[in-house]
């Protein structure tokens, strides 16, 4: 079974930070390129940021909106993906998801996981 557990939302001032983590079990991690999506009230699902799997090199690309300020990064022996997002501003509030996506044998196969909130509040 696969699962996507993301950890690490919650309530922020802006300019503050906050590390968002998703584990995943049940799938070769490696061989999946890693996503962070977000969701805003009344607005479409958005990407964030994306790391490719390990045999395409860990590349990162990043939305215009959260370049320089967010990072995301995997650790391997852990089947984790994670986002760190500093100087954090009011319109980052959404739900933030991770995505698996296969890029192997069963290539466009995605998993999600169930999301975590991001408030920027004052």
């Amino acid at each position: 079974q696969v699962q996507l557990v993301e950890s690490g939302g919650g309530l922020v001032q802006p300019g503050g930070s906050l590390r968002l983590s998703c584990a995943a079990s049940g799938i070769v991690f490696s061989i999946y390129d890693m996503r962070w999506y977000r969701q805003a009230p009344g607005k479409q699902r958005e990407l964030v940021a994306h790391i490719t799997a390990v045999h395409s090199g860990g590349i990162t690309i990043y939305a215009d909106s959260v370049k320089g300020r967010f990072t995301i990064s995997r650790e391997n022996a852990k089947n984790t993906v994670y986002l760190q997002m500093n100087s954090l501003k009011a319109e980052d509030t959404a739900v933030y998801y991770c995505n698996a996506v296969e890029t192997v044998v069963n290539r466009g196969q995605s998993y999600w996981g169930q999301g975590t909130q991001v408030t920027g509040s004052s």
